[in-house]
C-alpha cells in the first residue's frame, strides 16, 4: 500500500535554488561589456593585459587543485571573475609578466591559501594588485591615454618587457589618471568625460555607466546585494559634498568624486564579494559607510591619489567583526549582545 507523507515546514519555501556556479557565470556576463569597452578604448594593449591576467588565474587555480589531489574548480567561473577585475584594475601598459604573477598571487595568496572558493577572507583580485603596487609602484602608476588611433595595430612598448627587465622609456603620450591630476596640480576633468570614460588609467576606469547597468543587471537577478554599492556611493557623495561646500577650491565636487577613479569598479563588482562582505542587513550598510569614509580620506589627505583598494581590503578584515557586533535578534529570544 502507497504510504503519502505530508511535509510540514516553515517559509520560505523554496524549491529551486540559483547554483555558485550560476551567479559567478552571470557576473562575468556583467563584467564583459566594461571588459569590452577597456579592450575598445585602449586597444591590443588592454587586451593583452585583461588576457594574461586571467589565464594567469585560472591556469593558478587548476595547477593547484591538481598539487592538492582535488578536482579541479575552475568550472566554478570564480577564477575567471578574478582574473578579469585584476586586469581592470591595472594600467594597459602593464608588463605582461608582472600580470601574469599578479594572476599567481591573487589565486595563490589571496583565495587558495584561505581555501578556496567561499573561505577567502579578502577580495582575491585586489590582494593581487595590492602586492603588484607595492612591488612594482612605477609601472603600475604608468598610464597610456585611451583612444590613439593605433590603439588596435600596435601595443604599448612596455608590455612585452621581459622579466625583470626595465621596461622602455615612457611614451611622451602619457598622461596622469584624473585623480591624479586635480590631486597635485587641482586641474578637473569633465563628468562626461569620467561617465564614459574617455581618460587616461587603468583598464576598469572606462564606461562607469557600462558599471552601473551591469550592478543593475546582478541586482534584478538577485545575485547582488544592492546595499553595499549604494551606501558607498552615498557615504561618498555626503562626505565630499560637505567638504566641497566648505571650500570649492581645495575639495573636488561630489559628482568628481564619484565617477573617478575605480571607484565604480570596486563598489559594485568588489566590494560586493559575498565571502569577503557582511551578511547582516544593518552591517552591510555599516560595511559600505566604512569604505565611502576611507576612500574618502584616503583621496583627500592620503599620499596617493586614489583609495579604493585599500579601502575595501580594510573593510574586508573587519567584516566578519561587523557581522558580530551587530546581529539581529532571533524573534522570542532576548538580544543576542546582551550580557547576562
Amino acid at each position: 500500500m502507497l504510504t503519502k507523507t505530508l511535509d510540514i515546514s516553515t517559509s520560505p519555501h523554496i524549491r529551486q535554488g540559483t547554483s555558485t556556479d550560476s551567479i559567478m557565470q552571470n557576473v562575468v556576463w556583467a563584467l564583459l561589456p566594461v571588459a569590452l569597452f577597456a579592450i575598445f578604448s585602449f586597444g591590443l594593449s588592454a587586451f593583452f593585459v585583461i588576457a594574461t591576467a586571467t589565464i594567469a588565474c585560472v591556469a593558478t587555480e587548476h595547477v593547484l587543485c591538481r598539487m592538492a589531489n582535488k578536482e579541479s574548480t575552475i568550472s566554478d567561473w570564480s577564477a575567471v571573475i578574478t582574473g578579469l577585475l585584476l586586469g581592470l584594475t591595472l594600467p594597459p601598459s602593464f608588463p605582461l609578466w608582472m600580470t601574469f604573477c599578479g594572476g599567481i598571487i591573487a589565486i595563490g595568496l589571496g583565495k587558495y591559501t584561505f581555501g578556496g572558493l567561499g573561505y577567502n577572507v579578502f577580495n582575491p583580485a585586489l590582494v593581487g594588485r595590492a602586492v603588484l603596487q607595492a612591488a612594482f609602484p612605477v609601472a603600475i602608476t604608468t598610464w597610456h591615454p585611451a583612444f590613439l588611433a593605433d590603439r588596435f595595430t600596435s601595443v604599448a612598448a612596455s608590455i612585452f618587457t621581459f622579466p625583470f627587465m626595465e621596461p622602455p622609456a615612457v611614451d611622451a603620450l602619457t598622461g596622469a589618471t584624473p585623480l591624479a591630476a586635480f590631486k597635485f596640480d587641482q586641474i578637473t576633468t569633465s563628468t562626461s568625460d569620467l561617465a564614459f570614460g574617455v581618460i587616461s588609467g587603468s583598464t576598469g576606469e572606462t564606461c562607469a555607466v557600462l558599471i552601473i547597468l551591469g550592478g543593475i543587471y546582478l541586482v534584478a537577478r538577485k545575485m547582488m546585494n544592492w546595499r553595499i554599492p549604494v551606501s558607498i556611493l552615498a557615504t561618498v557623495f555626503l562626505i565630499s559634498g560637505v567638504l566641497y561646500l566648505i571650500d570649492n577650491q581645495i575639495y573636488p565636487s561630489p559628482v568628481f568624486m564619484l565617477f573617478s577613479g575605480g571607484l565604480m569598479l570596486g563598489a559594485v563588482f568588489m566590494a560586493t564579494d559575498m565571502v569577503a562582505s557582511p551578511i547582516t542587513p544593518v552591517g552591510v550598510f555599516v560595511y559600505g559607510a566604512i569604505i565611502g569614509l576611507l576612500v574618502v580620506v584616503i583621496r583627500i589627505w592620503g599620499g596617493l591619489p586614489e583609495g579604493v583598494m585599500y579601502a575595501i581590503l580594510l573593510a574586508n578584515a573587519i567584516s566578519p567583526h561587523i557581522d558580530n557586533m551587530i546581529r539581529p535578534r532571533v524573534y522570542g529570544t532576548a538580544n543576542t549582545n546582551d550580557v547576562s
